[in-house]
């Protein structure tokens, strides 16, 4: 299948070999997309939070560099405001690790957080914002609140679907989209980055109304 999304470009913001770009200073919100890393996992439904997070960088020309080994970043400007873009490099069930030292590196809090996530109990092609909330199952969420001790952290979750039988679930997110499904997701994803622009303009509440 090929991928849903091509390589990131770049441009005179793109913070380059980790520089900081001009007038970068601390991050408004730190967007995490949750997936797996490996060339395996690259376009199963489980990484949706990754492919969300790919159209943030390539609408910000930004480019992911390592900076840690358990989380790679961009430092950038989304709707204007200075904004950290992330990508764990640990396994989803070990997403917490990377969340927690992006914390502790940025000094910020939870309330800075935005993490991009699939969900199974969404349609594919549809979207929900929560400000808080709790797992929902899902285990990289679980790893996040694990890590950081609160469920206060807004997420954007992207519908995958669920399998057509029960107890199929982990095959089911480690499994490629159906031909049926990848227009679907891709416009979710879509939606997806609109509504962290949105929240970068007018906060959670407002991009709530307009995108839930």
């Amino acid at each position: 299948m090929k991928r849903l999304w091509t390589a990131l470009t770049s441009v005179s913001r793109r913070s380059r070999g980790g520089k900081r770009p001009p007038g970068w200073s601390s991050p408004d919100l730190i967007i995490v997309g949750l997936g797996n890393p490996g060339p395996e996992y690259r376009d199963t439904r489980h990484n949706a939070g990754v492919w969300c997070l790919e159209e943030l960088a390539r609408r910000a020309g930004a480019r992911l560099t390592r900076l840690d080994p358990r989380v790679s970043v961009a430092e950038t400007f989304l709707a204007g405001c200075p904004v950290v873009l992330a990508q764990p490099r640990t396994f989803m069930n070990n997403s917490g690790q990377a969340v927690g030292y992006l914390l502790k590196h940025y000094e910020t809090d939870a309330g800075r957080v935005v993490v991009l996530v699939d969900d199974m109990d969404l349609l594919p092609g549809k979207i929900r914002i929560r400000a808080a909330g709790s797992a929902g199952g899902h285990n990289g969420l679980k790893s996040v609140i694990g890590a950081i001790g609160t469920t206060g952290f807004a997420r954007v979750r992207i519908g995958v679907g669920r399998p057509s039988s029960s107890g199929n679930e982990i095959g089911h997110v480690l499994a490629p989209l159906t031909p049926d499904e990848r227009q679907q997701v891709r416009q979710a994803v879509s939606r997806a980055a609109d509504s962290i622009e949105a929240i970068l303009r007018d906060g959670v509440e407002n991009a709530m109304n307009k995108f839930n």
